[in-house]
């Protein structure tokens, strides 16, 4: 999978993208990210990236035509799957979309930044809006961050053991049971005697039972 981020600020991406599991996938050669700053795009001799809105109000607007430019070089090397803008008002990231997300092949994310985007932005190249919650962040860098990690762990052969994937938290909307290690006692507190009987199927009617009882306190 290729997945090209464009941001207003790419470092801001460098840490996230450069350990632990994402940096294992790129590794491995399952995963290329691509990051692209937005300034090579930018007008004139300061590289402008953004303006005031029409009509006044307090804030910048990204710039239409920086961005175009640069998806449209994008555009001239591959085909995209999606092209997805990362705000707080779009669709909420959930298990099911990140499952889905890490079936295709190439994706490009767009960092918001400022007040927003241009409208015309929006209407004319993108084909999938993303928040990662109901809040707002200074730009669409974190939430970059998360959607990267969210599909990058899907891939087949990033995780170590393939099936750790399957069954995380929000894997058939369900919450994921308790899990412990050793020791076995730590200050009176005790591992469920169920997961040292070393009886398989009882081991997984208490998971199953713990994942249910989880679930319908969220």
């Amino acid at each position: 999978m290729r997945i090209d981020i464009i941001s207003a600020i790419p470092d801001l991406l460098d840490s996230p993208l450069n350990h632990s599991i994402l940096k294992r996938a790129q590794q491995k050669e399952l995963l290329e990210v691509h990051v692209h700053n937005l300034r090579d795009y930018g007008l004139g001799p300061h590289k402008q990236i953004d303006d005031y809105q029409y009509g006044g109000g307090a804030g910048m607007v990204m710039l239409v035509e920086p961005l175009d430019n640069c998806i449209s070089d994008l555009k001239k090397e591959r085909d995209y799957d999606e092209v997805i803008y990362l705000c707080p008002d779009g669709q909420l990231l959930t298990q099911p979309m990140a499952n889905r997300l890490s079936l295709y092949k190439n994706l490009i994310m767009i960092c918001g930044h400022y007040k927003g985007s241009d409208e015309r932005i929006r209407e004319n190249l993108i084909t999938m809006e993303i928040s990662i919650g109901e809040y707002v962040l200074s730009g669409g860098e974190l939430a970059a961050a998360v959607l990267v990690d969210s599909i990058g762990r899907l891939i087949p052969g990033v995780l170590n053991d393939g099936s750790s994937a399957l069954f995380d938290t929000f894997q058939d909307d369900m919450i994921a049971p308790p899990v412990y290690t050793r020791p076995e006692v730590y200050k009176d507190w005790k591992v469920p005697s169920v997961l040292l009987s070393g009886h398989d199927k009882k081991i997984e009617d208490w998971r199953n039972e713990q994942s249910e009882e989880r679930s319908k306190k969220e």
